[in-house]
């Protein structure tokens, strides 16, 4: 698991979603209108939370996977002091 470093009242986005895969080979999905956006977290254990219970409720479908995206790291790419 990934610690991030952050201050009080930051907010480090994290987009939860999943999808059935079409094979285990690479991350392409089989259906992209069948994707299921989680959600939208404040920090990363809030993300980590509700990935790893999606991911437990469907432990008996190999082929469907759920991720956690950066969103934070995509809004301020070149990180907090970067200016553009």
């Amino acid at each position: 698991m990934v610690v991030e470093e952050s201050r009080p009242g930051d907010q480090l986005l994290h987009l939860v979603f999943g999808g059935e895969l079409e094979s285990l080979e690479r991350i392409r999905f089989r259906d992209l209108k069948k994707l299921d956006i989680v959600g939208i977290y404040p920090n990363y254990a809030q993300a980590y939370a509700a990935w790893k219970e999606k991911a437990q409720l469907t432990v008996d479908n190999a082929q469907m996977r759920y991720f956690i995206v950066h969103l934070h790291r995509l809004l301020e790419p070149g990180g907090a002091d970067a200016t553009g």
